[in-house]
């Protein structure tokens, strides 16, 4: 299973010194952008804006031709939230504007595209924005929250609604929980009309004419859940317009990655081009990695195993530059191409290996990381902790091999003398 890992340093008292301890979370591999999201849901007859995608200033006006509103949305495509209140290298203010102005809209597009938007979630020199999205504004009379996901506490799927839309849902579940709804859906048998109805008149769709759209929009949206093997499809808001129509504004869509020999289409959507390339090339190889902003690379099998060894190079003085994981059936070859990714980065100056050998054969990676080393002509130190399945002969390997490794019991040591490799 890929994933891509996020991680944060906490000031922790250790010893009676403070210290930082490296921790890493998950989150999802496939990220799609919002008219990406939105065309998935435009073909399982959910109601959205209608909009275009420009990728090329020269081509407003065309996109403009297709669109019949009197007021515009122009709206950055980038994998980052708070895109509203972000800013550009240019200095122009805002990844997200209206307008009722049509020949305005060239001025905004102009002012984002191939410009880099800077975000409370996006590193300090942004993200360079593709493409821009410029959508018809929907006169919202009223705002709602649908949900549906896979829930373990119901080992399946559940329908959340909320009357309270366009808001932080866990605000609302905290201080009005009865303005929440919760239903626990039969996977084969999903949102009928029944549920469906019950849902939108707690919803407040309450109009005939309008409640039969809102039932319509509810079955569509467990289709498209179906269809696409979702983990989570969230409409924020789902909105009844002033004109009487049901729309879903604003869609975020979690993919199970498990299921991406099904879904080889939809995860083929997915732009890589604002990921960092080294963890595009882990992932070709099934290996998890993430950069970090130290000195010491890691090698290592398994995300906990991992995570520790990052915490202790971090209490041993030293700061780790990445997270990879090569995971425990790993094989020669992933080796050489961890060992590569991580010579490759001009801010490694000392390469640290752990592992444990459960699955994995102690001296498969030894030979690994023999064959690596002398491949690539490795100039910087290298620090092995083997331990486990066949460990005694992955060490003989290590130690017959006459390359200079420094070879360590425990992962203490390990930590130590990686530290004292970079210092020296």
């Amino acid at each position: 299973m890929l994933r891509v890992l996020g991680r944060s340093m906490l000031p922790v008292q250790l010893f009676g010194k403070a210290t930082e301890i490296v921790r890493v979370s998950s989150v999802r591999y496939l990220n799609l952008l919002e008219y990406q999201s939105k065309e998935l849901l435009r073909d399982s007859g959910v109601s959205v804006q209608n909009f275009a995608i420009v990728d090329d200033p020269t081509k407003t006006s065309s996109a403009l031709e297709k669109l019949h509103t009197d007021e515009f949305v122009i709206k950055a495509q980038v994998l980052a939230g708070g895109r509203g209140k972000g800013w550009f290298d240019n200095g122009f203010k805002g990844g997200v504007h209206l307008t009722k102005d049509r020949n305005a809209v060239a001025n905004y597009v102009k002012n984002m595209l191939g410009h880099r938007l800077i975000t409370k979630q996006t590193s300090k020199d942004g993200i360079l924005v593709q493409k821009i999205m410029i959508a018809e504004s929907v006169d919202i009379a009223r705002e709602t929250y649908v949900c549906i996901l896979m829930d373990r506490q119901y080992n399946g799927p559940v329908l959340i609604a909320s009357p309270a839309g366009g808001m932080d849902i866990e605000a609302v579940a905290e201080k009005h929980p009865e303005q929440i709804k919760t239903v626990p859906l039969d996977i084969y048998h999903g949102i009928d009309d029944e549920i469906a109805k019950d849902v939108c008149i707690f919803l407040g769709f309450s109009d005939t004419d309008i409640l039969d759209k809102a039932i319509y929009e509810l079955k569509n949206l467990w289709k498209l859940f179906v269809d696409i093997d979702a983990l989570q499809v969230e409409i924020n808001p789902l909105v009844e317009t002033t004109d009487k129509q049901v729309v879903a504004v604003d869609a975020k869509i979690a993919f199970d990655d498990n299921a991406q020999f099904r879904q080889q289409d939809l995860f083929a959507l997915e732009d890589v081009s604002e990921k960092d390339p080294r963890e595009v090339d882990a992932s070709r190889f099934n290996l998890n990695y993430i950069g970090m902003d130290g000195n010491i690379g890691c090698l290592v099998n398994g995300a906990g195993l991992a995570m520790a060894t990052m915490d202790i190079i971090k209490l041993n003085g030293g700061s780790p530059a990445n997270f990879l994981d090569v995971g425990g059936n790993v094989k020669e070859d992933q080796v050489f191409q961890a060992f590569r990714i991580l010579s490759e980065d001009p801010k490694v100056n000392v390469i640290l290996v752990n592992v444990f050998g459960g699955i994995v054969n102690c001296a498969t990676i030894a030979k690994g990381i023999i064959a690596a080393s002398r491949n690539l002509g490795l100039k910087i130190p290298l620090v092995v902790r083997l331990e486990g399945n066949n460990v005694a002969e992955a060490k003989k390997i290590l130690s017959e091999s006459g390359l200079p490794i420094l070879i360590a019991n425990n992962l203490d040591e390990a930590a130590k003398k990686a530290v004292i490799s970079v210092k020296a």
